[in-house]
């Protein structure tokens, strides 16, 4: 059997306050609530054709050994794959919105090389919005 990856499907990222990353994901990225299972600690937010699921640490379906958000990292970063990507204009909205913003470059992707931008979630943890391929059309 040969697995055929597609997609990401989804990412969990552990949030101490998942309030405030909802609210970043939601308001300064454009997701959206797909789904609040606040009883197991979780929110599901839509990210195009993929899911960021935040859980809040210590909640019902937390790990134990998942260890303290900030005392290691469980994950490098996440890549969004954006449209329409102008880099001085996505800057210029995340940095009206207090956001702690890394570097604007091309960068190698699911789909080759494309302009892309790093930029920190309200928790430290690093998202990477990617444009289109060069060369692809507009």
């Amino acid at each position: 059997m040969k697995i055929h990856i597609r997609e990401i499907d989804h990412v969990v990222i552990r949030a101490v306050d998942p309030d405030a990353l909802t609210r970043f994901y939601c308001e300064v990225l454009g997701c959206s609530v797909e789904k609040e299972q606040r009883d197991l600690g979780l929110v599901q937010l839509r990210a195009g054709r993929s899911l960021i699921d935040l859980l809040k640490v210590g909640a019902k379906i937390d790990r134990p050994d998942g260890g303290a958000p900030g005392a290691g990292r469980n994950m490098d970063h996440l890549c969004l794959r954006v449209e329409a990507f102008d880099g001085e204009a996505l800057k210029a909205h995340l940095q009206e919105r207090g956001v702690r913003i890394g570097e604007l470059g091309v960068r190698y992707g699911a789909d080759g090389f494309g302009p892309s931008l790093y930029l920190f979630d309200p928790e430290g943890n690093m998202v990477e919005l990617k444009g289109p391929p060069q060369g692809a059309a507009a």
